[in-house]
């Protein structure tokens, strides 16, 4: 099975997904290490991408995903997946995958992304994130005012592992 935690920059992601592969003893994967160096330049420098800097990204997210599936390997990956259709392209398996969709306040996430250290992403982009963003109808909605661990709790409920 492969869990998709998505959301904007800020959301947790990839706390999250790292606390719940780990609770489940699954692989983490974070998609962030699929971004071109070209794309992480642009990004540090606050540049927001465009769906043509996206899509080789999406392609090896993609391909990643078949190999996974293909192996039966159990996975969390952290992927930002803001529009319906990079979440179409990703989901090969409606089965076999599970997005959860991390939300919060815009202060919320502005005050985390202000607390960051070196990650690439500028706080500058989450306006342009969030107006790329999509809100799934097909997703687990996750609170992220929550804690960490309770979110991760309420996941393997919710999910059934």
């Amino acid at each position: 099975m492969i869990i998709i935690i998505m959301g904007v920059s800020g959301s947790g992601k990839s706390t999250i997904g790292k606390l719940l592969a780990d609770a489940l003893n699954w692989e983490f994967q974070d998609a962030d290490n699929f971004h071109s160096t070209a794309n992480i330049e642009k990004m540090r420098l606050g540049i927001p991408l465009n769906d043509s800097d996206r899509k080789p990204w999406l392609k090896d997210l993609q391909t990643a995903i078949a190999v996974w599936l293909q192996q039966n390997t159990n996975v969390v990956l952290a992927c930002s997946a803001l529009k319906a259709d990079y979440r179409q392209y990703l989901l090969l398996d409606s089965d076999r995958m599970q997005l959860v969709y991390l939300q919060g306040s815009l202060n919320l996430l502005q005050q985390r992304l202000l607390g960051r250290q070196n990650h690439f992403m500028s706080e500058k982009l989450l306006n342009s994130q969030l107006e790329t963003l999509e809100e799934p109808d097909d997703a687990i909605c996750v609170d992220i005012s929550e804690p960490p661990q309770l979110i991760v709790e309420n996941l393997k409920t919710v999910i059934g592992l």
